[in-house]
């Protein structure tokens, strides 16, 4: 990856402004260097992106919570989560498109469940760094904002 559009020349460096918590305002061309080395290519953060979009509609993450338990029937995801049959629909095809969740029929009833481990283990990191920011921040439990 081509570092040079991140790093400024000492000239420019003199007259920018440095960033909130920097000591300093020269940029430190080997940390510049070692971050984007570690930088996924763009199309995997933008599919990364993707997923988190998927994590961050409160329906669908109701869903894939409701699947860390196991595999349900649309029926029962609805009557779970208070959804319509046809919205929790929807929201499964889109899970499913994406990989997020996988089926299995029997008979005329479709059962999901998480189709990816590592779904399970960001959702339980979600879960987990909720629990531990209303721990640790209880002003924001206090304002209303729920959570992470």
């Amino acid at each position: 990856m081509n570092t040079s559009s991140y790093v400024q020349t000492p000239e420019l460096a003199e007259s920018a402004e440095p960033a909130e918590g920097c000591a300093s305002d020269v940029v430190d061309a080997g940390r510049v260097a070692l971050a984007a080395e570690h930088l996924p290519r763009p199309r995997d953060v933008a599919d990364t992106a993707d997923v988190f979009s998927l994590l961050g509609d409160p329906n669908r993450l109701t869903l894939l919570l409701a699947l860390l338990e196991g595999e349900l029937c649309v029926h029962d995801l609805a009557a779970l989560t208070g959804q319509s049959d046809s919205s929790t629909s929807h929201a499964l095809k889109l899970l499913r498109a994406h990989r997020v969740v996988a089926t299995r029929r029997d008979g005329r009833r479709m059962f999901y469940r998480l189709d990816d481990p590592h779904v399970r283990m960001l959702l339980d990191l979600a879960v987990a760094h909720t629990a531990h920011t209303e721990q640790t921040h209880p002003e924001i439990t206090a304002a209303g904002g729920g959570g992470a």
